[in-house]
């Protein structure tokens, strides 16, 4: 029989009963100690002595850290409905880590099943319910499919069940069997074949693997994506070298509930069989890897060549056949369905995925920190997206000089979090799961922006992966040009592996939550922006509103943080916002700044569809620009508009200083829609008449003239000169492309 070129695993095989009760707990605890990969429980619900095994391997994955679990194999006739026994697999896979293996059993012992209350079946209809209980299991655990699962079974049915939680990883089924259609049945679709050595006649094993190689051959799938477990004795290692490579066994485990004889497996066979097949193989010129399954392979996207992926970022790619894939294709309001995610641990790792997105220059690609943008950009349909959340680190330089380095994947509530015992805060946005890359390359309108400007006005330095995966730093004194243009226009020029900030000395802080009827919509917001222009700089006021409904009135969120530590100081700072309308609710704290940030609920993105957002900068709320935006909540275009204001510290900043331009705004303005004609026909009214410039990562319109909003001629010509010079072949365009020709070049050509 072949070597299936698996890595080798090894795991235990205890019994789950043994007195004292905690008695498998410690065996598995010392099988993590001693190094095993596995720990696995039979599962025999109908014996009294021994403990219900479900319940066992819950509570020895939360007593161990690494190794993982699995039973050896679960009863299934036992296990009640394979929809909630899926989702109670996926939890505890989730829970623990990723370390949650299924080992599943069509039943076998029905004298013993019938008596607990199983129901009879025969040998065949057993098969038969395995298998539809199979293909319910992967139809649960494949979250990322958005349609209700629907099976049709004779035993197990089920129609219209709601899919998910996805697993932590692709949880393997692992079948017990011996007879002809149970092999069938692996070879279609297990993942693994679990024997026991003792069960077995001579000539079993390599009948056995003939029978699942035909079937996995005929149901056009790889053998290779089985893997062969075996349950043995304590063998001698030369024996389990020849099963290896000579039978295709990947994975041993060892029937034993002493300790002693645990170790001395452990110590003495372990290494050498280890040691012996890496050796056999290289000498024989056949390596491990992982094999993907037909299933996963049938949803690969066309263009990418999948096999080209550097070795680095193997292990942390996903692809839309992966059980990881529902928790990286969206990104927070928007639905994505990329073809590949590369998620880069290391710079050099950011470098090599670069180098693969360059090889395919007709993808799309898209870069994701957090993957919080309203521009949605960070995912895509199909193409490339590069996800830097690895690169988390927050590190303190130089404490006298305030001097902080971040990573892009880092989030800002965990950026405030790190800074607060300093007794420093940094200016980021004004929710806490926003990744820093995006903001901190597109400006970073936040908290204490009226008093300490734009996140990017506090940016020293940054070290950036090229479109030719050079690595360089920017700064004052190096690389000036391209310093310039990363403030504000970042994304087209390459990947930021870190940032280096300048923070500022903040105490606690003043955090107003308010709520006011705003039916008198045009009138609510000038006085709204009359107070924030009119208030001293350590004020921050931003607000939220969308159309009444049901009669009932308009309804503004008002927050506000005041930079003050004194309760006398901040009510009188909120006084003015206070008596612009009827108050309907409120709440004043005197809080930490990482307090205010605190507000993510740390869930994967789970966004769907393709939600529209406008921008615009407003220099003040006249009562033209008043009366314009009420129509447009008025309207219904957009369920809700957000004003967060800007000015003060931002102005301060001379408007060719960095690539951000519209520094004299004293309000950054966002729409969120659903249909896109409805709210430009209102926005662009709004935007031509009353507002100059927009934001970044708030817009999602991908007319060219955008890039003549976002930039003033001189700053367009600058970028696109750097653009030309960096990134000729325009690898990072798939973003807010300074490329892409203005109004004025198209009517011109």
């Amino acid at each position: 029989m072949p070597d299936y070129g698996h890595p080798l695993a090894f795991g235990t095989f205890i019994t789950p009963g043994n007195a004292p009760a905690q008695a498998p707990v410690r065996l598995a605890q010392l099988s993590e100690q001693l190094g095993y990969d596995l720990v696995t429980f039979q599962d025999h619900p109908y014996q009294a002595s021994f403990h219900d095994t479900w319940t066992l391997l819950s509570w020895v994955a939360a007593s161990t850290t690494t190794i993982h679990v699995a039973a050896n194999v679960h009863n299934l006739p036992l296990r009640g409905q394979p929809a909630v026994f899926a989702r109670a697999a996926a939890s505890l896979d989730l829970l623990s880590g990723g370390r949650f293996e299924m080992g599943l059993g069509a039943g076998g012992f029905w004298d013993a099943i019938e008596a607990i209350g199983g129901r009879r079946l025969t040998p065949g209809q057993g098969v038969d319910a395995l298998s539809e209980a199979i293909d319910i299991m992967h139809g649960v655990w494949d979250a990322s499919e958005r349609t209700p699962l629907r099976v049709a079974g004779e035993f197990y049915a089920v129609n219209g069940a709601k899919r998910g939680p996805a697993p932590a990883h692709d949880i393997p089924i692992w079948i017990g069997a011996l007879k002809p259609r149970m092999l069938r049945l692996v070879g279609t679709k297990g993942d693994g074949w679990l024997p026991s050595l003792a069960y077995l006649k001579p000539g079993d094993l390599e009948a056995g693997h003939a029978a699942i190689d035909a079937a996995a051959v005929e149901a056009g799938r790889d053998p290779r994506e089985i893997r062969r477990l075996l349950n043995i004795g304590a063998l001698p290692a030369t024996q389990l070298v020849d099963l290896a490579l000579e039978n295709g066994t990947g994975t041993f485990i060892l029937a034993s509930d002493d300790p002693a004889t645990l170790q001395r497996f452990a110590e003495d066979v372990i290494p050498e069989v280890r040691e012996r097949v890496a050796e056999e193989r290289a000498t024989r010129g056949t390596g491990e890897g992982r094999v993907r399954s037909s299933i996963a392979l049938a949803k690969r996207r066309d263009g990418i060549d999948y096999d080209a992926v550097p070795p680095s970022l193997v292990a942390r790619a996903v692809e839309p056949g992966d059980a990881a894939f529902s928790r990286v294709r969206a990104n927070y309001i928007r639905g994505g369905n990329p073809g590949l995610v590369l998620r880069p641990g290391s710079v050099a790792e950011v470098v090599d995925a670069v180098g693969f997105a360059r090889e395919h220059p007709q993808i799309a690609l898209g870069v994701r920190s957090g993957g919080h943008g309203f521009s949605g950009r960070s995912t895509n349909d199909g193409g490339i997206v590069i996800d830097v959340g690895a690169l988390n680190t927050i590190e303190v330089v130089d404490e006298d000089a305030r001097l902080v380095r971040v990573g892009p994947g880092a989030h800002w509530g965990d950026v405030a979090a790190a800074l607060e015992p300093h007794g420093w805060a940094l200016s980021s946005g004004d929710y806490g799961g926003v990744g820093v890359g995006g903001l901190a390359t597109a400006a970073g309108v936040g908290w204490l922006a009226r008093e300490h400007g734009l996140t990017i006005d506090h940016v020293r330095s940054v070290d950036m992966v090229l479109a030719d995966g050079s690595v360089v730093t920017a700064s004052a004194d190096e690389n000036q040009e391209l310093f310039w243009a990363v403030r504000g226009a970042g994304a087209n020029f390459g990947i930021v592996t870190s940032f280096l900030f300048e923070v500022d000395p903040i105490g606690d802080v003043g955090w107003a939550q308010l709520a006011f009827d705003a039916s008198d919509t045009a009138g609510f917001l000038q006085r709204w922006g009359a107070a924030v222009e009119a208030a001293p700089r350590d004020v921050t006021s931003f607000l939220m509103m969308g159309a009444s409904r049901d009669g009932q009135p308009t309804v503004a969120q008002v927050m506000a943080v005041v930079d003050s530590t004194d309760p006398d100081t901040i009510i009188e700072r909120l006084q003015p916002f206070a008596e612009i309308a009827p108050l309907l609710q409120q709440s004043v704290q005197l809080i930490p700044y990482a307090q205010v940030m605190a507000n993510s609920t740390g869930e994967e993105h789970r966004g769907q569809g393709d939600p529209v957002a406008r921008s615009g900068l407003l220099d003040t709320f006249t009562p033209d620009a008043a009366r314009a935006a009420a129509r447009l909540v008025d309207s219904g275009a957009a369920y809700v508009l957000s004003v967060r204001a800007v000015g003060g510290a931002v102005s301060d900043v001379a408007p060719d200083a960095t690539a951000y331009a519209h520094r004299a705004a004293n309000f950054s303005v966002t729409a969120l829609g659903s249909n896109r004609g409805r709210l430009d026909a209102q926005w662009d009214t709004l935007l031509h008449h009353h507002m100059e410039g927009l934001y970044l990562s708030f817009d999602t319109d991908d007319r060219p003239e955008r890039v003549s909003d976002a930039f003033p001629p001189a700053h367009l010509a600058r970028l696109r000169k750097l653009k030309q010079e960096l990134d000729p072949g325009n690898l990072f365009r798939d973003n807010f492309n300074v490329v892409l020709r203005d109004v004025e070049s198209t009517s011109a050509s």
